[in-house]
C-alpha cells in the first residue's frame, strides 16, 4: 500500500456544515447569556404545572374564607362595639392587609424547600448551571417565576375584595403590585438564606414559627399597630407585612398615612428586595460554581 493510499481522507464538504452548527451554538449561547433568567422562569413554570390546580384552589379559597371569617364574621362584632376602625368599616380596613399578609406568608413555601431541592434533592439548578446560564440568572429566574405566580394570586384576591365590597376606589388596583412588592421583600431574603443551607433541619420550621407567625399576628394586620404595647410594635416596624399593609390601605381606601411615611414604606420594601437578590446571587454563584 502506498503512502498516499494509507493516508486518511477528509470530506471537505462537511466543513461548511460544521461551521454553521458552531455559529448556531454560539448564537444559542449568546441568547442564553442574555435571556437566561427568562429561560429559568419558563423552567419554573413547567414544574409549577404539576400543582397548578391546587395552587388555583388555594388562591381562590383562602381569600374567600378570610373575607367571610375575618371580614364579615369578626367585622360584625367590631361594628357592634367600636363601630369603625381607622374611619372605615372593619372589612374595608382588614381586607388589603389580609391580601398582603397572605402572599407574604405563602411566598415562604416557594422559597424554602424548593430552593433546597434545587441544590440537594432534585438538583434542578445544576443542569442549567452547566450551560451558558449564570448562577445569578438561575437565582433571579426562580425568584421572578415565584413573583409572577403571586402577582396572579394578588389579582384574584383583589377581585374578591371588589366582589365583597371591601374596596370601591379605582386606586385599589395598586394593592396588587404592593402585595407583590411585600412578598418580594420577604421572599428574596428567605430564598438567599435557603440557598446557604447544606442540609435540612429545623431552620425552615423556625422561620414559620418565629418569623412568619409573629408577622401575621403582630404586624397590624387585624388592628392598628398603635394599639399594641410599644415593646411589641417593633415587630411591625421591621416586618414587610406592616409596611405593605399600610401602603395597601392607602391605595384601597385612602388611609391617613403621612407622605414621608409612605416613602419610608416603599424604600424599606425595595431595600429588603434588593438586598435579598444580591445575597442570593452571591450564594448561588458560590454553590453552583464550586
Amino acid at each position: 500500500m502506498t503512502e498516499r493510499e494509507s493516508s486518511p481522507t477528509f470530506d471537505t464538504s462537511a466543513a461548511p456544515t460544521s461551521a454553521g452548527a458552531t455559529e448556531r451554538h454560539l448564537a444559542m449561547a449568546a441568547r442564553a447569556r442574555r435571556w437566561g433568567w427568562w429561560y429559568e422562569v419558563e423552567a419554573w413554570f413547567r414544574g409549577f404545572r404539576s400543582y397548578a390546580i391546587s395552587a388555583l384552589m388555594y388562591a381562590v379559597g383562602q381569600p374567600l374564607l378570610y373575607m367571610v371569617a375575618m371580614g364579615i364574621g369578626l367585622g360584625m362584632l367590631v361594628s357592634q362595639g367600636a363601630g369603625t376602625v381607622d374611619g372605615v368599616d372593619y372589612l374595608t380596613f382588614v381586607a388589603p392587609a389580609i391580601l398582603v399578609s397572605t402572599v407574604v406568608m405563602s411566598v415562604t413555601g416557594e422559597m424554602t424547600y424548593p430552593v433546597m431541592g434545587g441544590f440537594k434533592w432534585q438538583r434542578l439548578y445544576y443542569a442549567p448551571a452547566a450551560t451558558a446560564l449564570s448562577p445569578g440568572q438561575i437565582a433571579h429566574g426562580h425568584f421572578l417565576g415565584v413573583m409572577l405566580r403571586f402577582a396572579a394570586q394578588c389579582v384574584v384576591f383583589w377581585l374578591i375584595m371588589l366582589a365583597f365590597g371591601a374596596t370601591t376606589s379605582p386606586a385599589s388596583v395598586l394593592t396588587v403590585p404592593i402585595g407583590v412588592l411585600a412578598a418580594a421583600a420577604f421572599g428574596a431574603p428567605v430564598q438567599a438564606y435557603a440557598s446557604t443551607l447544606e442540609d435540612e433541619g429545623f431552620q425552615f420550621s423556625a422561620i414559620q414559627r418565629f418569623v412568619v407567625m409573629p408577622m401575621f399576628l403582630f404586624a397590624g394586620t387585624f388592628f392598628p399597630l398603635t394599639v399594641m404595647p410599644v415593646y411589641l410594635q417593633w415587630i411591625g416596624w421591621i416586618s414587610p407585612v406592616w409596611h405593605g399593609s399600610q401602603l395597601a390601605r392607602v391605595a384601597s381606601y385612602g388611609a391617613d398615612v403621612a407622605p414621608w411615611l409612605v416613602v419610608v414604606h416603599v424604600v424599606f420594601l425595595l431595600a429588603c428586595t434588593v438586598a435579598g437578590l444580591l445575597w442570593s446571587r452571591r450564594s448561588y454563584t458560590r454553590r453552583l460554581s464550586s
